[in-house]
């Protein structure tokens, strides 16, 4: 196994790690916002809006990320927190949940789309598919950090994990020795899962993209992550419970995730109608396929001056 710190800066008594799992984290948000900015062009709006945006996201993701898996963690019935309110900002030791990581992400990209003029539901199509691939790079951090796995395991693919990072039982040697003992790959589960549907996404918005309506492919994702973790999780007895039910807290939300992402896939579609939230738009279509380049150059700079004249949002 690789170690999990790549490199430790030292400035006098302080060291400053530099790990893979965050290493990966970044690589798999620069991957996101490189799909983003593809989209953005396709769709001939401005793709500068993307990496203006990224870092408040990325920002704001890992605030909600570290904030949900504190709180799921309260309501499995741990104390560690509670005793210890310091533990809660030191991310450095791990816990973060993507679940709590989307839900502030997307608050954070709704006030900027209003305040800046921007169609929330373009941004969230365009992040979707690049947050699955993303998600699966970030994945490889737990394998090197032997966490995110699941119960034992006979099938071929079952991985080792050390004695120091195993769970109880486990982490008996005697009963469940190293050389015998395999467990699933949980966090390649889930980098199948999420690679297998973020194809599947970017398929369908090169070849249907002109028959896309906004929101449909952000609503998709949300089914696809929401269903995704709900499986995960059968192979996740670290989670805490919710409020000591047999199931976890993330798989609740994951239930509601997915359930909200086809209320707004059926929304968007037209399939229901709500006053809250309109049907999704053919407005950026156009530049799919009967836009040339040049065209789209143009276009793109002409949504950027609307922008620049409208005044922003007091939302």
């Amino acid at each position: 196994m690789l170690d999990p710190i790549i490199y430790t800066i030292r400035i006098g008594s302080i060291e400053l790690p530099i790990r893979w799992y965050g290493l990966l984290v970044v690589i798999g948000a620069l991957f996101a916002a490189w799909y983003a900015t593809w989209y953005f062009k396709r769709k001939g709006e401005d793709h500068e809006i993307v990496w203006d945006v990224m870092v408040w996201l990325l920002i704001g993701g890992i605030i909600g990320a570290r904030i949900w898996y504190v709180i799921a963690d309260m309501i499995g019935g741990h104390t560690r927190y509670f005793d210890d309110p310091i533990q809660i900002v030191m991310i450095n030791q791990g816990g973060l949940n993507i679940l709590g990581g989307v839900v502030v992400g997307a608050l954070v990209a709704w006030f900027y789309t209003r305040r800046y003029k921007i169609d929330f539901w373009l941004l969230v199509d365009a992040a979707a598919p690049g947050l699955l691939i993303g998600q699966a790079i970030g994945r490889l951090g737990n394998y090197i950090n032997q966490e995110l796995y699941g119960p034992p395991t006979e099938l071929s693919w079952g991985i080792q994990i050390d004695a120091e990072h195993r769970l109880f039982p486990w982490n008996d040697i005697l009963e469940y020795p190293f050389e015998t003992t395999f467990f699933h790959p949980t966090f390649a589960y889930e980098m199948a899962w999420n690679l297998i549907f973020a194809a599947i996404l970017i398929y369908f918005v090169v070849a249907k993209g002109d028959k896309i309506r906004t929101g449909i492919i952000a609503g998709s994702w949300l089914i696809i992550a929401g269903v995704g973790r709900m499986w995960i999780e059968l192979f996740r007895p670290d989670q805490p419970s919710f409020f000591g039910a047999p199931f976890s807290t993330s798989t609740v939300i994951s239930g509601l995730f997915a359930l909200i992402g086809l209320f707004i896939v059926l929304v968007k579609m037209g399939k229901i109608q709500v006053p809250f939230m309109q049907e999704g738009a053919y407005e950026y279509a156009i530049a799919d396929k009967k836009l040339t380049r040049l065209e789209r150059e143009q276009l793109r700079r002409q949504r950027r001056e609307e922008r620049r004249q409208q005044p922003p949002s007091k939302d």
